[in-house]
Protein backbone atom coordinates (compact mmCIF):
# COMPACT_ATOMS: atom_id res chain seq x y z
CA UNK A 1 0.00 0.00 0.00
CA UNK A 2 2.57 2.80 0.80
CA UNK A 3 4.38 2.44 -2.86
CA UNK A 4 0.42 3.48 -4.23
CA UNK A 5 1.75 7.18 -3.67
CA UNK A 6 4.74 6.56 -5.22
CA UNK A 7 3.30 6.26 -8.75
CA UNK A 8 2.49 8.80 -11.16
CA UNK A 9 -0.74 10.16 -12.40
CA UNK A 10 -0.74 8.37 -15.79
CA UNK A 11 0.44 4.78 -14.30
CA UNK A 12 -2.29 5.28 -11.45
CA UNK A 13 -4.88 6.26 -14.26
CA UNK A 14 -4.18 3.05 -15.73
CA UNK A 15 -4.08 0.75 -12.62
CA UNK A 16 -7.41 2.25 -11.68
CA UNK A 17 -8.88 1.20 -15.16
CA UNK A 18 -7.67 -1.54 -14.97
CA UNK A 19 -9.05 -2.80 -11.55
CA UNK A 20 -5.56 -3.28 -10.18
CA UNK A 21 -6.26 -0.72 -7.41
CA UNK A 22 -9.13 1.51 -6.10
CA UNK A 23 -9.02 5.08 -5.87
CA UNK A 24 -9.85 4.56 -2.10
CA UNK A 25 -6.72 2.06 -1.59
CA UNK A 26 -4.66 5.03 -3.52
CA UNK A 27 -6.36 8.00 -0.51
CA UNK A 28 -5.66 5.95 2.37
CA UNK A 29 -2.24 5.24 1.07
CA UNK A 30 -1.39 8.76 0.43
CA UNK A 31 -3.06 9.75 3.29
CA UNK A 32 -0.94 7.25 5.30
CA UNK A 33 2.50 8.99 4.20
CA UNK A 34 0.92 12.66 4.77
CA UNK A 35 0.28 11.58 8.47
CA UNK A 36 3.78 10.19 8.58
CA UNK A 37 5.26 13.63 7.52
CA UNK A 38 5.02 16.22 9.76
CA UNK A 39 8.47 17.20 9.75
CA UNK A 40 7.76 18.79 6.33
CA UNK A 41 4.94 21.17 7.06
CA UNK A 42 3.99 20.48 3.88
CA UNK A 43 0.27 19.83 4.46
CA UNK A 44 -1.30 22.76 6.33
CA UNK A 45 -5.12 21.88 6.55
CA UNK A 46 -5.75 17.76 6.13
CA UNK A 47 -9.31 16.85 4.54
CA UNK A 48 -9.37 12.94 5.06
CA UNK A 49 -13.27 13.08 5.28
CA UNK A 50 -13.30 15.07 1.92
CA UNK A 51 -10.65 12.67 0.29
CA UNK A 52 -12.73 9.55 1.38
CA UNK A 53 -15.97 10.52 0.23
CA UNK A 54 -14.76 11.24 -3.37
CA UNK A 55 -12.67 8.58 -3.67
CA UNK A 56 -15.36 6.37 -2.97
CA UNK A 57 -17.23 8.65 -5.88
CA UNK A 58 -14.56 8.27 -8.60
CA UNK A 59 -14.38 4.23 -7.64
CA UNK A 60 -18.17 4.37 -8.83
CA UNK A 61 -17.58 6.82 -11.69
CA UNK A 62 -14.85 4.55 -12.92
CA UNK A 63 -16.83 1.05 -12.40
CA UNK A 64 -19.48 2.51 -14.57
CA UNK A 65 -16.73 3.86 -17.21
CA UNK A 66 -17.46 7.59 -16.97
CA UNK A 67 -13.62 8.24 -15.82
CA UNK A 68 -11.57 11.39 -16.60
CA UNK A 69 -7.72 10.91 -16.88
CA UNK A 70 -8.18 12.37 -13.12
CA UNK A 71 -10.64 10.34 -11.35
CA UNK A 72 -9.64 8.80 -8.29
CA UNK A 73 -6.38 10.69 -8.08
CA UNK A 74 -4.92 12.23 -5.24
CA UNK A 75 -3.69 15.88 -5.14
CA UNK A 76 -2.99 18.29 -3.21
CA UNK A 77 -4.05 21.77 -3.46
CA UNK A 78 -2.06 24.95 -2.90
CA UNK A 79 -3.36 26.76 0.36
CA UNK A 80 -3.84 29.78 -1.96
CA UNK A 81 -6.87 28.45 -3.76
CA UNK A 82 -10.37 28.75 -2.59
CA UNK A 83 -12.10 25.68 -1.46
CA UNK A 84 -15.82 25.71 -0.68
CA UNK A 85 -15.97 24.86 3.21
CA UNK A 86 -12.13 24.03 3.81
CA UNK A 87 -9.84 26.84 5.27
CA UNK A 88 -8.31 29.25 2.37
CA UNK A 89 -5.91 31.55 4.53
CA UNK A 90 -2.88 32.18 1.64
CA UNK A 91 -0.92 31.65 4.74
CA UNK A 92 -1.48 34.33 6.20
CA UNK A 93 -3.27 35.38 9.95
CA UNK A 94 -5.32 37.95 8.46
CA UNK A 95 -7.20 35.36 6.73
CA UNK A 96 -7.35 33.08 9.95
CA UNK A 97 -10.77 31.31 9.73
CA UNK A 98 -11.81 31.76 6.49
CA UNK A 99 -13.62 29.14 5.07
CA UNK A 100 -15.39 30.69 1.49
CA UNK A 101 -18.76 29.49 0.46
CA UNK A 102 -17.40 28.94 -2.66
CA UNK A 103 -15.09 27.33 -4.94
CA UNK A 104 -12.50 28.16 -7.21
CA UNK A 105 -12.70 27.52 -10.91
CA UNK A 106 -9.73 25.22 -10.90
CA UNK A 107 -10.52 23.12 -8.06
CA UNK A 108 -13.85 23.01 -9.36
CA UNK A 109 -12.57 21.41 -12.61
CA UNK A 110 -10.16 19.55 -11.09
CA UNK A 111 -13.26 17.70 -8.88
CA UNK A 112 -15.50 17.00 -11.59
CA UNK A 113 -12.75 15.20 -13.12
CA UNK A 114 -13.28 12.98 -10.30
CA UNK A 115 -9.79 14.31 -8.58
CA UNK A 116 -9.29 14.06 -4.76
CA UNK A 117 -8.05 16.65 -2.46
CA UNK A 118 -6.16 15.35 0.82
CA UNK A 119 -5.90 18.56 1.88
CA UNK A 120 -4.07 22.11 1.66
CA UNK A 121 -0.81 23.05 0.86
CA UNK A 122 1.60 25.38 2.59
CA UNK A 123 3.34 28.34 0.73
CA UNK A 124 4.51 31.57 1.47
CA UNK A 125 1.96 34.40 2.91
CA UNK A 126 0.29 35.90 -0.45
CA UNK A 127 2.31 33.96 -2.30
CA UNK A 128 5.37 36.85 -1.55
CA UNK A 129 8.75 34.78 -0.96
CA UNK A 130 11.16 32.13 -2.54
CA UNK A 131 11.87 30.07 0.41
CA UNK A 132 8.57 29.27 2.07
CA UNK A 133 9.64 31.11 5.39
CA UNK A 134 7.00 33.93 5.44
CA UNK A 135 3.89 31.05 6.20
CA UNK A 136 2.09 31.83 8.83
CA UNK A 137 2.32 27.66 9.49
CA UNK A 138 5.74 28.01 9.61
CA UNK A 139 8.28 26.96 6.42
CA UNK A 140 7.44 23.44 4.16
CA UNK A 141 11.04 21.42 4.51
CA UNK A 142 12.87 20.15 1.74
CA UNK A 143 12.58 16.87 1.39
CA UNK A 144 16.52 16.27 -0.06
CA UNK A 145 18.83 17.31 2.78
CA UNK A 146 22.59 17.56 3.52
CA UNK A 147 23.77 15.86 6.13
CA UNK A 148 21.27 17.59 9.26
CA UNK A 149 21.23 20.72 7.21
CA UNK A 150 17.61 21.44 6.81
CA UNK A 151 16.73 23.03 2.68
CA UNK A 152 13.96 25.60 1.81
CA UNK A 153 11.67 23.42 -1.11
CA UNK A 154 11.38 27.08 -2.44
CA UNK A 155 8.24 29.42 -2.81
CA UNK A 156 6.05 30.47 -2.98
CA UNK A 157 4.40 26.95 -3.50
CA UNK A 158 6.95 25.23 -1.33
CA UNK A 159 4.42 22.86 0.51
CA UNK A 160 2.88 21.79 -3.11
CA UNK A 161 6.62 21.33 -4.23
CA UNK A 162 7.70 19.52 -1.12
CA UNK A 163 4.91 17.12 -0.83
CA UNK A 164 5.04 15.66 -4.53
CA UNK A 165 8.42 14.85 -4.26
CA UNK A 166 8.08 13.09 -1.12
CA UNK A 167 5.26 11.39 -2.85
CA UNK A 168 2.30 12.39 0.04
CA UNK A 169 0.29 13.05 -3.65
CA UNK A 170 0.42 12.08 -6.96
CA UNK A 171 0.43 15.92 -7.89
CA UNK A 172 -0.66 19.42 -6.86
CA UNK A 173 -1.69 22.37 -7.65
CA UNK A 174 0.35 25.84 -7.85
CA UNK A 175 0.42 29.20 -8.72
CA UNK A 176 3.11 31.34 -10.44
CA UNK A 177 3.79 35.13 -9.97
CA UNK A 178 7.75 35.18 -10.68
CA UNK A 179 8.45 32.00 -11.01
CA UNK A 180 6.61 30.34 -8.16
CA UNK A 181 6.25 27.08 -9.35
CA UNK A 182 9.21 26.68 -11.61
CA UNK A 183 12.16 27.68 -8.90
CA UNK A 184 10.47 25.11 -6.00
CA UNK A 185 9.96 22.20 -8.81
CA UNK A 186 13.79 22.96 -9.48
CA UNK A 187 14.79 22.64 -5.89
CA UNK A 188 13.17 19.29 -5.09
CA UNK A 189 14.02 17.67 -8.40
CA UNK A 190 9.98 17.71 -10.11
CA UNK A 191 8.36 19.39 -12.93
CA UNK A 192 6.14 22.42 -12.66
CA UNK A 193 4.87 24.11 -15.69
CA UNK A 194 3.44 28.34 -15.82
CA UNK A 195 0.70 27.76 -17.86
CA UNK A 196 0.19 31.41 -20.78
CA UNK A 197 -1.62 33.71 -18.87
CA UNK A 198 -5.21 33.34 -19.12
CA UNK A 199 -4.51 29.84 -19.90
CA UNK A 200 -5.85 28.81 -16.98
CA UNK A 201 -8.80 30.46 -15.05
CA UNK A 202 -7.90 32.95 -12.01
CA UNK A 203 -10.86 33.04 -10.56
CA UNK A 204 -11.31 31.90 -6.85
CA UNK A 205 -7.66 32.29 -5.91
CA UNK A 206 -6.67 34.61 -3.56
CA UNK A 207 -4.68 37.81 -5.70
CA UNK A 208 -0.95 39.04 -5.27
CA UNK A 209 -0.48 40.83 -8.81
CA UNK A 210 -3.51 40.20 -10.80
CA UNK A 211 -1.57 41.13 -14.25
CA UNK A 212 1.51 38.25 -13.53
CA UNK A 213 -0.27 35.25 -11.30
CA UNK A 214 -0.98 32.54 -12.80
CA UNK A 215 -1.54 28.82 -11.72
CA UNK A 216 -0.31 25.33 -12.98
CA UNK A 217 0.49 21.95 -12.03
CA UNK A 218 3.42 20.25 -9.75
CA UNK A 219 3.79 16.68 -10.95
CA UNK A 220 6.51 13.77 -11.13
CA UNK A 221 7.22 14.31 -14.80
CA UNK A 222 5.72 15.58 -18.00
CA UNK A 223 3.05 13.77 -19.03
CA UNK A 224 1.51 13.90 -15.81
CA UNK A 225 1.91 17.93 -16.13
CA UNK A 226 0.18 17.55 -19.38
CA UNK A 227 -2.63 15.20 -18.29
CA UNK A 228 -3.22 18.12 -15.15
CA UNK A 229 -2.76 20.77 -17.56
CA UNK A 230 -6.10 19.54 -19.98
CA UNK A 231 -8.14 19.42 -16.49
CA UNK A 232 -7.26 22.54 -15.40
CA UNK A 233 -7.53 25.17 -18.84
CA UNK A 234 -10.23 26.53 -20.20
CA UNK A 235 -12.43 29.60 -20.73
CA UNK A 236 -13.89 30.88 -17.57
CA UNK A 237 -16.49 33.49 -18.24
CA UNK A 238 -15.55 34.55 -14.21
CA UNK A 239 -12.29 36.00 -15.12
CA UNK A 240 -12.65 38.72 -17.70
CA UNK A 241 -8.47 37.96 -18.43
CA UNK A 242 -9.41 34.49 -19.20
CA UNK A 243 -8.82 33.47 -23.08
CA UNK A 244 -11.50 31.70 -25.53
CA UNK A 245 -9.26 29.24 -26.90
CA UNK A 246 -10.49 25.48 -27.25
CA UNK A 247 -8.17 23.38 -24.65
CA UNK A 248 -5.93 20.69 -26.94
CA UNK A 249 -5.19 17.09 -25.44
CA UNK A 250 -1.83 17.93 -24.77
CA UNK A 251 -0.74 14.35 -23.47
CA UNK A 252 -1.73 13.32 -26.99
CA UNK A 253 0.84 15.99 -28.15
CA UNK A 254 3.67 14.13 -26.10
CA UNK A 255 5.61 12.39 -29.17
CA UNK A 256 9.30 13.47 -27.95
CA UNK A 257 9.67 14.39 -31.75
CA UNK A 258 11.69 17.55 -31.84
CA UNK A 259 13.67 17.10 -34.99
CA UNK A 260 13.74 20.64 -36.84
CA UNK A 261 13.03 22.95 -33.92
CA UNK A 262 14.88 25.80 -33.22
CA UNK A 263 16.08 26.42 -29.57
CA UNK A 264 17.25 29.59 -28.53
CA UNK A 265 20.11 30.22 -25.79
CA UNK A 266 19.80 33.73 -24.62
CA UNK A 267 23.00 35.22 -24.09
CA UNK A 268 21.42 37.73 -21.39
CA UNK A 269 20.76 34.50 -19.16
CA UNK A 270 24.68 34.39 -18.39
CA UNK A 271 24.80 36.28 -15.16
CA UNK A 272 28.50 37.16 -13.55
CA UNK A 273 29.09 34.28 -10.61
CA UNK A 274 26.90 32.28 -12.38
CA UNK A 275 27.89 29.19 -10.39
CA UNK A 276 29.96 26.79 -12.76
CA UNK A 277 27.63 23.67 -12.20
CA UNK A 278 24.16 25.75 -13.14
CA UNK A 279 26.40 26.65 -16.31
CA UNK A 280 27.32 23.40 -16.95
CA UNK A 281 23.86 21.87 -17.19
CA UNK A 282 22.80 24.27 -19.26
CA UNK A 283 25.27 23.08 -21.81
CA UNK A 284 24.59 19.88 -21.14
CA UNK A 285 20.47 20.58 -21.73
CA UNK A 286 21.91 22.43 -25.23
CA UNK A 287 23.51 19.02 -26.37
CA UNK A 288 20.75 16.74 -25.33
CA UNK A 289 18.13 18.52 -27.55
CA UNK A 290 20.44 18.95 -30.33
CA UNK A 291 21.20 14.98 -30.08
CA UNK A 292 17.65 15.27 -30.22
CA UNK A 293 17.67 16.55 -33.31
CA UNK A 294 16.95 20.48 -32.37
CA UNK A 295 18.56 23.08 -33.57
CA UNK A 296 20.53 25.55 -31.33
CA UNK A 297 20.51 29.04 -31.90
CA UNK A 298 22.13 31.77 -30.14
CA UNK A 299 19.44 34.48 -29.70
CA UNK A 300 19.51 38.11 -27.28
CA UNK A 301 16.89 39.40 -25.23
CA UNK A 302 18.32 42.55 -24.37
CA UNK A 303 16.01 44.15 -21.66
CA UNK A 304 16.49 41.32 -19.22
CA UNK A 305 18.69 43.06 -16.85
CA UNK A 306 15.51 45.22 -16.50
CA UNK A 307 12.99 42.61 -15.76
CA UNK A 308 13.85 42.06 -12.03
CA UNK A 309 13.53 45.97 -11.24
CA UNK A 310 10.39 46.33 -13.13
CA UNK A 311 9.25 42.94 -11.37
CA UNK A 312 9.65 44.13 -8.18
CA UNK A 313 7.88 47.64 -8.95
CA UNK A 314 4.64 46.21 -10.64
CA UNK A 315 3.70 43.32 -8.65
CA UNK A 316 3.88 45.00 -5.22
CA UNK A 317 2.03 47.68 -6.84
CA UNK A 318 -0.59 45.39 -7.80
CA UNK A 319 -0.20 43.89 -4.43
CA UNK A 320 -0.95 47.24 -2.76
CA UNK A 321 -4.24 47.13 -4.56
CA UNK A 322 -5.66 43.69 -4.24
CA UNK A 323 -4.66 43.30 -0.34
CA UNK A 324 -6.51 46.84 0.50
CA UNK A 325 -9.67 44.59 1.03
CA UNK A 326 -8.13 42.79 4.00
CA UNK A 327 -9.67 45.36 6.52
CA UNK A 328 -10.61 43.28 9.82
CA UNK A 329 -14.40 43.89 8.85
CA UNK A 330 -15.92 41.46 6.44
CA UNK A 331 -13.88 37.88 7.12
CA UNK A 332 -10.74 36.39 8.51
CA UNK A 333 -8.27 38.30 11.57
CA UNK A 334 -9.88 41.40 13.41
CA UNK A 335 -7.63 43.24 16.41
CA UNK A 336 -9.07 43.70 19.80
CA UNK A 337 -9.71 47.39 20.12
CA UNK A 338 -8.81 49.94 23.25
CA UNK A 339 -11.30 51.94 24.62
CA UNK A 340 -11.65 54.85 22.69
CA UNK A 341 -10.40 52.81 19.34
CA UNK A 342 -12.02 54.14 16.00
CA UNK A 343 -12.58 52.09 12.53
CA UNK A 344 -8.89 53.83 11.67
CA UNK A 345 -7.23 52.60 14.35
CA UNK A 346 -9.12 49.32 14.05
CA UNK A 347 -7.64 48.50 10.25
CA UNK A 348 -4.27 50.21 11.39
CA UNK A 349 -3.90 47.21 14.50
CA UNK A 350 -5.86 44.61 12.24
CA UNK A 351 -3.20 44.96 9.14
CA UNK A 352 -0.36 45.29 11.35
CA UNK A 353 -1.40 41.81 13.20
CA UNK A 354 -2.62 39.89 10.38
CA UNK A 355 -0.10 41.17 7.82
CA UNK A 356 3.42 39.26 7.96
CA UNK A 357 6.72 41.57 7.76
CA UNK A 358 7.45 40.71 4.25
CA UNK A 359 3.76 41.22 2.95
CA UNK A 360 3.92 44.34 4.52
CA UNK A 361 7.23 45.50 2.81
CA UNK A 362 5.99 44.88 -0.64
CA UNK A 363 2.44 46.85 -0.03
CA UNK A 364 4.40 49.65 1.32
CA UNK A 365 6.59 49.66 -1.34
CA UNK A 366 3.81 49.00 -4.16
CA UNK A 367 1.68 51.68 -2.25
CA UNK A 368 5.02 53.85 -2.56
CA UNK A 369 5.66 53.54 -6.37
CA UNK A 370 1.44 54.19 -6.84
CA UNK A 371 1.47 57.34 -4.94
CA UNK A 372 0.60 60.68 -7.00
CA UNK A 373 4.74 62.26 -6.71
CA UNK A 374 6.32 59.05 -8.19
CA UNK A 375 3.48 56.99 -10.09
CA UNK A 376 5.64 58.26 -13.45
CA UNK A 377 8.98 57.64 -12.07
CA UNK A 378 8.35 53.97 -10.98
CA UNK A 379 5.04 52.23 -12.17
CA UNK A 380 4.77 53.55 -15.63
CA UNK A 381 8.42 53.20 -16.59
CA UNK A 382 8.49 50.01 -15.08
CA UNK A 383 4.85 49.34 -17.55
CA UNK A 384 6.99 50.59 -20.14
CA UNK A 385 9.88 48.31 -19.49
CA UNK A 386 7.14 45.16 -19.35
CA UNK A 387 6.36 45.86 -22.63
CA UNK A 388 9.97 46.08 -24.17
CA UNK A 389 10.47 42.54 -22.20
CA UNK A 390 7.91 41.36 -24.47
CA UNK A 391 8.39 42.64 -27.74
CA UNK A 392 12.28 40.74 -27.04
CA UNK A 393 10.61 37.85 -26.83
CA UNK A 394 7.84 38.49 -29.61
CA UNK A 395 10.96 39.10 -32.00
CA UNK A 396 12.69 35.74 -31.29
CA UNK A 397 9.76 33.87 -32.17
CA UNK A 398 9.11 36.01 -34.98
CA UNK A 399 12.50 34.69 -36.01
CA UNK A 400 11.39 31.38 -36.10
CA UNK A 401 12.43 30.38 -32.72
CA UNK A 402 10.16 27.38 -31.34
CA UNK A 403 11.12 27.50 -27.39
CA UNK A 404 14.18 29.06 -25.06
CA UNK A 405 16.25 26.95 -22.95
CA UNK A 406 17.70 28.34 -19.69
CA UNK A 407 18.52 27.42 -16.21
CA UNK A 408 15.53 27.71 -13.60
CA UNK A 409 17.69 28.94 -10.67
CA UNK A 410 21.03 30.31 -10.51
CA UNK A 411 21.67 28.05 -7.43
CA UNK A 412 20.52 24.38 -6.10
CA UNK A 413 17.59 24.58 -2.92
CA UNK A 414 19.80 26.56 0.08
CA UNK A 415 19.29 25.86 3.60
CA UNK A 416 16.70 27.49 6.04
CA UNK A 417 17.28 30.80 7.62
CA UNK A 418 20.48 31.74 5.09
CA UNK A 419 19.32 34.43 3.33
CA UNK A 420 16.03 35.26 5.96
CA UNK A 421 18.43 38.18 8.04
CA UNK A 422 20.15 38.97 4.53
CA UNK A 423 19.25 42.22 2.30
CA UNK A 424 15.54 41.09 0.87
CA UNK A 425 17.21 41.83 -2.52
CA UNK A 426 19.39 38.89 -2.37
CA UNK A 427 15.93 36.57 -2.17
CA UNK A 428 14.68 38.40 -4.58
CA UNK A 429 17.52 37.65 -7.37
CA UNK A 430 16.09 33.78 -6.91
CA UNK A 431 13.65 35.08 -9.47
CA UNK A 432 16.62 36.17 -12.23
CA UNK A 433 15.72 33.69 -14.74
CA UNK A 434 11.71 33.44 -14.21
CA UNK A 435 10.20 37.24 -13.84
CA UNK A 436 10.95 37.67 -17.62
CA UNK A 437 8.08 34.82 -17.82
CA UNK A 438 5.12 36.23 -16.16
CA UNK A 439 6.14 39.77 -17.15
CA UNK A 440 5.50 38.91 -20.70
CA UNK A 441 3.03 36.35 -19.90
CA UNK A 442 4.60 33.69 -21.72
CA UNK A 443 4.39 29.22 -20.42
CA UNK A 444 7.58 27.95 -18.82
CA UNK A 445 8.58 25.09 -17.85
CA UNK A 446 10.89 23.14 -15.39
CA UNK A 447 12.23 20.11 -15.45
CA UNK A 448 14.80 18.38 -13.24
CA UNK A 449 18.11 17.52 -15.29
CA UNK A 450 20.67 16.68 -13.39
CA UNK A 451 22.09 16.82 -9.63
CA UNK A 452 24.86 19.42 -8.01
CA UNK A 453 28.01 18.47 -6.36
CA UNK A 454 25.81 17.83 -3.26
CA UNK A 455 23.39 15.80 -4.19
CA UNK A 456 20.74 18.25 -4.33
CA UNK A 457 18.50 18.41 -7.84
CA UNK A 458 19.17 20.93 -10.43
CA UNK A 459 16.36 22.45 -13.16
CA UNK A 460 16.09 23.19 -17.05
CA UNK A 461 13.55 26.25 -17.67
CA UNK A 462 11.73 26.06 -21.04
CA UNK A 463 10.14 29.05 -22.41
CA UNK A 464 7.60 29.10 -24.99
CA UNK A 465 5.36 30.79 -27.57
CA UNK A 466 2.14 31.71 -26.31
CA UNK A 467 -0.73 29.49 -26.03
CA UNK A 468 1.79 26.54 -27.15
CA UNK A 469 1.61 24.61 -23.98
CA UNK A 470 1.24 21.15 -26.30
CA UNK A 471 4.75 22.25 -28.04
CA UNK A 472 6.44 23.23 -25.19
CA UNK A 473 5.50 19.99 -23.15
CA UNK A 474 6.33 17.92 -26.03
CA UNK A 475 10.54 19.52 -26.12
CA UNK A 476 10.17 19.00 -22.10
CA UNK A 477 9.22 15.64 -22.84
CA UNK A 478 12.12 14.98 -25.00
CA UNK A 479 14.29 16.75 -22.48
CA UNK A 480 12.86 14.70 -20.18
CA UNK A 481 14.10 11.80 -21.97
CA UNK A 482 17.32 12.50 -22.58
CA UNK A 483 18.10 13.63 -19.16
CA UNK A 484 16.52 10.71 -17.71
CA UNK A 485 16.38 12.01 -14.26
CA UNK A 486 15.43 9.42 -11.73
CA UNK A 487 16.70 10.48 -8.38
CA UNK A 488 14.89 11.19 -5.34
CA UNK A 489 15.66 12.35 -1.67
CA UNK A 490 16.31 9.75 0.74
CA UNK A 491 13.45 9.39 3.70
CA UNK A 492 14.65 10.89 6.48
CA UNK A 493 11.16 12.47 7.66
Amino acid sequence: MSDLSKLTISAARDALRKGEVTAVELTEACLTEIDGAGALNAFVHHTPDIARAQATAADARIKAGDAPDLCGIPLGIKDLFCTKGVPSQAASRILEGFRPEYESTVTTQLFDAGAVMLGKLNMDEFAMGSSNETSVYGNAVNPWKIDDRQLTPGGSSGGSASAVAADLCLAATGTDTGGSIRQPAAFVGITGIKPTYGRVSRWGIVAFASSLDQAGPMTKDVRDAAIMMTAMSGHDPKDSTSAELAVPDFEAMLTGDIRGKKIGIPKEYRMDGMPDEIEALWAKGQDMLRDAGAEIVDITLPHTKYALPAYYVIAPAEASSNLARYDGVRFGHRAKLAQGDGITEMYEKTRAEGFGPEVQRRVMVGTYVLSAGFYDAYYNRARKVRALIKRDFDQVFDQGIDAILTPATPSAAFGLGEMTDADPVQMYLNDVFTVTVNLAGLPGISVPAGLDANGLPLGLQLIGRPWEEGDLLNTAYALERASQFVAKPAKWW
